[in-house]
C-alpha cells in the first residue's frame, strides 16, 4: 500500500511539472527559462556519468 502511495506522489509531481512547463512555454521569457533549465540538467547528467559518455564517443 505504501508503494502505491509513493507511486501516486511521483505521478502527481510529474503532472505538476508538466503543467508548469506548459504554462511557462506560453511566454518568450518562460521559453528562455525552460531552455536554461534544460541545458543545466543536461550538463549535470553528463557530469554524473563521464565514463559512459566517454566510452560511447570512443570506438
Amino acid at each position: 500500500m505504501l508503494a502505491v502511495l509513493r507511486g501516486r506522489g511521483l505521478v502527481m509531481k510529474k503532472f505538476f511539472k508538466f503543467l508548469v512547463a506548459r504554462r511557462l512555454a506560453r511566454t518568450p521569457i518562460g521559453l528562455a527559462v525552460l531552455g536554461l533549465a534544460w541545458l543545466q540538467r543536461r550538463r549535470r547528467m553528463q557530469r554524473a556519468q563521464p565514463e559512459k559518455a566517454g566510452s560511447a564517443r570512443r570506438r
